[in-house]
């Protein structure tokens, strides 16, 4: 295989490894039993269709991977999801190039998935969260400054469909091949590179009541906010402070 596909494979095995198996890579299956098979834009908003019984996931553990030889050996009908760690590690990527060859600090933005290389400018990047990273800049809301590192955001209110009428959207639990229980709107988490926010992010969702726990171990800075719109802020997150009044990335 090439080596970028093997930089994304190792990413995810990583990640599932640092997760304890709460992000794993072996979910693709799940994904496209629940309807998530094509790009969001094309999935069926609502789908008559029953929801098909979850199964666990093969597990992360059952990959057979040799990084010197890039061989990759997987169990029987396993599909990979590398969707929690991909994007995350090409903005980690992209940062990383983008200020060696222009030579100044960089943020680069994939939708909810944020990588910062180089010197911030004084205050750090102003972020503003929220919950739809397709939401227009001028409406109000949080933010915060990051000067390094990465941040990302995993939510469940914007990819979601109905299907045999439930609700469903696209983080599974790989011990149940079923969307993750809804806890957490959103989970927000700075980090050293994007991808370690990403999985913590993703991980957090997935653990649910579990997540504040766990979270607290890794001690990254997190912003959860519950079904009833409470924040919790852990790992010296600071106060909601205002959103940059116009542009500037989410």
């Amino acid at each position: 295989m090439s080596e970028r596909f093997a930089q994304a494979l190792q990413a995810a095995l990583w990640a599932a490894r640092v997760t304890g198996g709460a992000v794993d890579p072996t979910v693709g299956s799940a994904v496209i039993a629940l309807g998530y098979d094509r790009t969001f834009a094309s999935v069926r908003p609502d789908d008559a269709r029953p929801v098909p019984v979850g199964r666990p996931s093969p597990g992360w553990r059952k990959i057979r991977w040799n990084p010197r030889t890039r061989q990759l050996r997987l169990p029987p009908h396993t599909r990979l999801d590398l969707g929690a760690t991909a994007k995350a590690l090409a903005a980690d990527r992209a940062a990383e190039q983008a200020t060696a060859a222009a030579g100044c600090g960089v943020l680069v933005g994939l939708g909810g998935d944020l990588a910062v290389a180089g010197p911030a400018p004084a205050g750090g990047w102003r972020i503003a969260l929220a919950e739809d990273h397709a939401r227009s800049v001028t409406e109000p809301g949080p933010a915060v400054a990051v000067a390094s590192g990465g941040l990302a955001t995993s939510g469940i209110r914007v990819r979601t469909w109905r299907r045999g009428g439930r609700v469903l959207h696209h983080i599974v639990d790989p011990g149940t091949g079923e969307p993750a229980p809804v806890v957490w709107r959103t989970v927000t988490v700075a980090a050293a590179t994007c991808v370690d926010a990403n999985a913590a992010s993703t991980a957090a969702v997935v653990l649910g009541e579990r997540a504040l726990h766990w979270l607290r171990a890794t001690g990254l800075p997190a912003r959860l906010i519950g079904l009833d719109g409470a924040v919790v802020r852990l790992g010296g997150w600071p106060s909601d402070s205002p959103a940059p009044d116009l542009g500037g990335p989410r």
